[in-house]
């Protein structure tokens, strides 16, 4: 018999994310053909939802269908009481409580989290959510391990992943650990999609940068990304900006969150991200250019920083 998978649909959902289930795991079939699983799909009262793309669908079930699922699965939000205010129904939050110890595993793509984490599913749990929206979920959700880096956490019953691809990743990795390797990279042909990313690997976030006006250390900040291909230690730094080396590293952390060596360190991953993405260089030119020196110290700190090599990232992220 098929495992049964029942998505529960809210208002202001995310189209993608509601086709992404649908798609991947009825793409997985055994060695005769025949489907593994069965999607169904579910809202409160049965109702048709609208999603933000200007449209509204009629699920086919109400949530007592969630009783006879295996795996339960909520798409993304684009708006709604989860998103804003961090609650749900009392019915949808009971719903999705009820039945947790018979239940195969739940799941969340994207913003799906924050409905999950409403109904207190993932208190104490580790979990991720898009890194648009991870400072919100934070501060509803503080009690939430949550790891805004990674494409999906798999957290044993209970797996949430970022937005729309990183879901798609997700459903894939169920696939894998339900019923191996060649089924799911069979369902991922079908799909016309890579066969496996990694769920550690990291988001792809274009991080923006502080305001270079100010008395703080934003001038520094500058400096650095311009001389990024040349040694800045400690010393340079709070030279240049006429401070001592203490009252340095406490503005810059309070300024910028984090220390002068770690942002430093991530512009370097960023600019050699640009240059492999955009230029014919080669990795050893890469390297010296975004100041970690040689191919070596390039591929320890771009595979700790986004889960890949520099050629494997180049290969994935080429424009034409």
């Amino acid at each position: 018999m098929a495992h049964r998978i029942a998505v529960v649909v809210l208002d202001h959902f995310a189209p993608l994310d509601l086709g992404v289930p649908g798609q991947v795991f009825v793409s997985a079939r055994d060695a005769d053909g025949e489907r593994l699983y069965e999607v169904v799909t579910c809202s409160e009262g049965r109702m048709p939802v609208r999603c933000s793309a200007g449209y509204a669908v009629q699920p086919d079930h109400d949530l007592d269908v969630l009783d006879t699922a295996g795996t339960v699965l909520v798409p993304g939000i684009h708006g709604g009481r989860a998103l804003v205010k961090g609650t749900i129904s009392e019915r949808l939050s009971a719903a999705l409580r009820a039945g947790r110890n018979g239940r195969t595993r739940t799941m969340s793509i994207c913003t799906g989290a924050f409905v999950l984490a409403a109904a207190g599913l993932l208190d104490g749990r580790r979990a991720t959510t898009h890194w648009l929206e991870a400072a919100r979920f934070g501060a509803l959700f503080p009690q939430v391990k949550l790891d805004p880096d990674v494409l999906y956490v798999d957290d044993g019953d209970l797996l949430t992943s970022a937005g729309v691809a990183a879901g798609m990743d997700l459903c894939l990795h169920v696939i894998r650990r339900d019923h191996g390797s060649e089924v799911a990279n069979r369902a991922a042909r079908r799909c016309v999609m890579p066969p496996w990313r990694e769920g550690g690997q990291a988001q792809y976030v274009d991080r923006p940068l502080p305001d270079g006006d100010g008395d703080g250390t934003a001038a520094t900040r500058a400096w650095m990304l311009a001389n990024l291909d040349t040694p800045l230690d400690l010393n340079a730094l709070a030279t240049h900006a006429r401070m001592s080396v203490r009252t340095f590293t406490r503005r810059f952390r309070e300024e910028s969150g984090v220390s002068p060596a770690k942002w430093l360190n991530r512009q370097r991953v960023q600019h050699a991200r640009h240059l492999l993405e955009t230029t014919d260089l080669g990795v050893e030119e890469v390297a010296r250019r975004a100041g970690f020196g040689t191919a070596v110290s390039l591929r320890q700190h771009l595979h700790a920083a986004v889960g890949v090599a520099p050629l494997a990232y180049r290969r994935t992220f080429r424009r034409t």
